[in-house]
């Protein structure tokens, strides 16, 4: 997958690059400024290019991590809530009496749904740790 955007900060070997909207990306600029700053995503990728600070520069994600993204950060949440829900609707009645089966549905696939969200936030912190899930910043574009 190949993203476009403008660096804004070097690090080391990493660059804090933002990355502008799909949509809006390089299709409305009639001129030779580029203003992708102002409606963009910031991320980290390596600067295997040697890029600098202002430069328009092409950045490379694999596939399969984009996928893995996607999938942990929506595939996850939404399967925890409803499996929370079938656990908390089938079988916390059984040790919590007197209490509606639909309300402890609710507050099982709650409890899931978060729990999963601290599951993520863990993972994704792994995930960036590791060089192969990181963006490269393979070319400069001006």
């Amino acid at each position: 997958m190949e993203e476009i955007g403008v660096v804004k900060s070097i690090d080391g070997v990493n660059a804090r690059v933002i990355m502008g909207k799909k949509s809006g990306c390089c299709d409305h600029c009639e001129k030779e400024t580029c203003d992708i700053t102002y409606n963009g995503v910031e991320i980290e990728a390596i600067n295997a290019a040697r890029a600098k600070v202002g430069q328009k520069v092409k950045i490379v994600m694999k596939p399969s991590t984009y996928l893995k993204g996607a999938l942990l950060l929506y595939v996850l949440p939404l399967f925890a809530l409803f499996a929370g829900a079938f656990i908390g609707k089938s079988y916390l009645p059984v040790y919590i009496n007197g209490v509606d089966s639909e309300l402890l549905a609710a507050f099982g696939g709650l409890l899931a749904f978060f729990t999963s969200l601290i599951f993520i936030k863990i993972s994704s912190g792994r995930m960036n740790r590791k060089t192969e899930n990181q963006s490269i910043i393979e070319e400069i574009l001006e």
